[in-house]
């Protein structure tokens, strides 16, 4: 089934709950949502999902991203804290251009696996184009309904995405759902924090700024232990461990 498609791509189908009779990557990622059914979760039809789903969104988030990452720690994605062993697999929901996807599979090591997420064509284009290899995949899916099986991932990360998604507690619960026992997770997102009313605004076109525990606590409700949150500024992360 899976002879024509690269190693990586191969080996994140293994874990999936029902694989695909027939598997496209032709474009170097696995699309798992066109022709998807009316059963669907639902979808973010925003402005500001729309704006980051199209190429010239993808460039603009792509460096900002890398220039956030770079100059500003609250962005630095804790690959250290998540533990990720070496042979593991780490998943990054909204995986966008792909860097952290990259940084966790060198965090698990050529024998590892980074899966990298996200439902913009032209997002993950720019992801094979610079970080698909031997130990990196990448597919178009939804983090409100993961394909993989239960118990699946050693690590689940996910930068900047909770606030497009239109039932975060479903992309929550599918992260607590794939991520093994004893295992790590970490998230951020924007909060209400200092943001200034206007911006608020942007909640209207497709973005949604959490409230100071709100994310924390449904993680807890979820079932996820250890749960923690800093914010900085209008950014917080949560790291949380599943028992």
């Amino acid at each position: 089934m899976t002879t024509a498609l690269p190693p990586a791509l191969s080996r994140a189908i293994e874990l999936f709950t029902e694989p695909p009779s027939n598997p496209d990557a032709g474009k170097g990622y696995l699309d798992l949502l066109s022709g998807q059914s009316s059963a669907a979760p639902p979808r973010n039809t925003g402005f500001i999902q729309a704006v980051w789903a199209s190429g010239i969104g993808s460039l603009l988030y792509d460096n900002a991203q890398a220039f956030a990452r770079r100059f500003i720690g609250a962005w630095r994605t804790p690959i250290d804290w998540l533990d990720i062993p070496k042979g593991g697999i780490a998943l990054d929901v909204g995986s966008g251009p792909g860097n952290v996807t990259a940084a966790l599979a060198r965090a698990a090591g050529p024998d590892g696996l980074a899966i990298g997420v996200d439902i913009s064509e032209p997002m993950l284009a720019r992801a094979v184009r610079a970080h698909a290899g031997p130990n990196v995949a990448f597919l178009r899916a939804d983090a409100q309904r993961l394909p993989f099986r239960d118990d699946t991932v050693d690590a689940v990360t996910s930068l900047a995405v909770l606030q497009l998604i239109p039932e975060p507690a479903a992309a929550v619960t599918e992260m607590f759902r794939v991520l093994r026992p004893g295992r790590r997770i970490a998230v951020m997102v924007p909060t209400v924090g200092s943001v200034p009313p206007p911006l608020r605004l942007l909640a209207s076109s497709g973005a949604h700024f959490f409230g100071e525990d709100e994310l924390g606590d449904l993680f807890e409700q979820v079932g996820f232990g250890r749960v923690r949150t800093k914010t900085f500024g209008s950014i917080q992360w949560v790291r949380a461990e599943r028992p």
